[in-house]
């Protein structure tokens, strides 16, 4: 058994990025807030752009 743990800690594979950025909470956090409020914000300034101007206000 001893042996067995020492080759496991000898052959150390790199720790895969994908692991790295799921392990980080904070950042998952982040980025489910940022993202869809960037969505949303974008979303919002494109629907008032399309919005048509009142004749009244024409000069």
């Amino acid at each position: 058994m001893p042996e067995e743990r020492e080759k496991a800690e000898e052959g150390k594979e790199p720790i895969p990025a994908w692991q790295l950025f799921y392990d980080d909470i904070f950042l998952l956090f982040f980025l489910g807030v940022a993202i869809p409020t960037l969505v949303y914000t974008v979303w919002g300034l494109m629907e008032i752009i399309q919005i048509p101007e009142l004749p009244v206000f024409k000069p």
